[in-house]
């Protein structure tokens, strides 16, 4: 329940009467002098009510009233005036005040309008947050594409996530879009603001991997001239990527473990502790803990790292994604190209849904480039102009059944798991497409 009000008056007397008032009937107060100290604290959507006198010195009550307007024209503000200020407070209030009070004014008095006034500032936060989580849905949709249940359950993960301040491990395959997800975890989280910063584990050497991750002063080693900033330092405030965690070595394991639970660091060639504050998302292609018990990395740490786990299907687990991230990767392409799209036909979706895509979504973009291109299928088959829409939902539905039936050479129980289709759902749908088991038996 919002109950904080900012009080707003030079004379201490009435700034300490009206938080006694306050405080004992459980609101949560601040004082201020003077507005301009009110204006530099005041947080951005600030849970509460301005509660300010008209008469001050430096920025008068109604200036204040007219910056805290520009800042959050929803915010209350409720002028306390002078007898000889009612007219000035009424037109005040023409102009965007929520209420003025007469001094004197009794307790209750006040207590009833700032009640009426933090009814309306929960209304406007309320609203507000609606339609912030409605456009990161929206935004989110639109980053990360897909039909299939398991798209829709990462969607959901992935905003839940961002708005914690927790660590998170990525699971996941070559390919399979770690990056992005941790990306839209920086991305749609309250760190969006600040830097996001990504470091390749495998890809940095043993010998310069503390000075990468920690930075270093001058003259640190041999070769170390000038200071340099390392990634955590520089993502302070924002989030540190660590893709491929499970190559870091194990020394550095060991550094990192300090900096998560001290929330500090130490350049190479210094002794001064710097404060840092940072989110780590990490990914990886093994299970962390697998590698802790054979040895190749910290138990402690893996534990640290995967206070939440995200766990990213393979492509060939949401076949039903891939028309869609087709045409994503296939118009992005002809954009950046100069070219146009040609549609696919039946026998290239067959192909494109029987393949098991081992470099799952990077091998499809690099499939969509070659295709316009024209590097894949020197004969591509178009879909036929002026099919109705049924008659393409059938079409892809027969070349859904016929790549499931090819993958599991006619094995009907693997069929109707991978396809989650009732039994007679699918004997239905194989007859009617002219499919029977017999054709894949054996196939390859």
């Amino acid at each position: 329940m919002l109950n904080s009000v900012i009080v707003v008056d030079d004379e201490a007397s009435i700034r300490t009467a009206i938080e006694q008032w306050l405080s004992l009937s459980g609101f949560e107060v601040q004082l201020f002098s003077r507005a301009e100290e009110c204006l530099a604290q005041l947080p951005k959507d600030f849970p509460g009510v301005v509660l300010s006198d008209v008469r001050m010195p430096g920025i008068s009550g109604l200036e204040l009233l007219a910056q805290v307007q520009q800042l959050d024209p929803d915010l209350p503000v409720i002028l306390l005036t002078g007898h000889g200020d009612v007219p000035m407070a009424v037109e005040a209030m023409r102009d965007g005040a929520y209420d003025f009070l007469e001094k004197p004014f009794s307790p209750d008095t006040l207590l009833s309008s700032l009640r009426r006034a933090l009814d309306k500032r929960r209304l406007v936060l309320e609203n507000r947050h609606l339609h912030q989580q409605a456009d990161s849905r929206a935004k989110l949709d639109a980053t990360l594409l897909g039909v299939s249940r398991a798209l829709q359950t990462l969607r959901r993960q992935v905003l839940e996530l961002a708005a914690l301040p927790v660590n998170v491990l990525i699971r996941g395959e070559t390919g399979s879009g770690k990056e992005l997800i941790a990306r839209c975890l920086h991305d749609f989280g309250p760190r969006a603001g600040k830097p996001f910063v990504a470091l390749n584990c495998a890809a940095i050497p043993e010998p310069l991997f503390e000075a990468e991750l920690f930075g270093h002063e001058s003259g640190a080693f041999t070769g170390a001239q000038g200071k340099r900033i390392g990634k955590l330092e520089y993502a302070d405030g924002g989030t540190l990527f660590l893709d491929e965690i499970e190559s870091m070595p194990l020394a550095q394991q060991v550094k990192l473990l300090r900096v998560l639970q001290e929330q500090k660091l130490e350049r190479l060639g210094s002794n001064q502790s710097i404060k840092v504050d940072l989110r780590i998302i990490a990914a990886t292609k093994p299970d962390l803990l697998d590698e802790a018990r054979a040895g190749r990395f910290r138990e402690d740490l893996a534990y640290r790292l995967t206070v939440a786990e995200l766990r990213l299907p393979p492509l060939r687990e949401r076949r039903e994604d891939i028309p869609l991230l087709y045409e994503h990767f296939a118009q992005a392409a002809a954009e950046r190209l100069g070219r146009s799209v040609t549609p696919l036909g039946g026998t290239q979706l067959s192909r494109l849904l029987s393949h098991d895509w081992p470099g799952n979504v990077r091998e499809l973009a690099n499939v969509a480039e070659r295709q316009l291109l024209g590097l894949n299928d020197p004969a591509p088959e178009l879909i036929e102009p002026g099919q109705s829409l049924a008659a393409q939902q059938e079409a892809f539905e027969a070349q859904c059944l016929r790549a499931a039936l090819t993958r599991h050479k006619g094995e009907i129980k693997a069929v109707l798991l991978e396809l989650q289709l009732p039994r007679r759902t699918l004997n239905e749908k194989m007859q009617r497409h002219g499919l029977t088991r017999e054709m894949f038996i054996g196939g390859n």
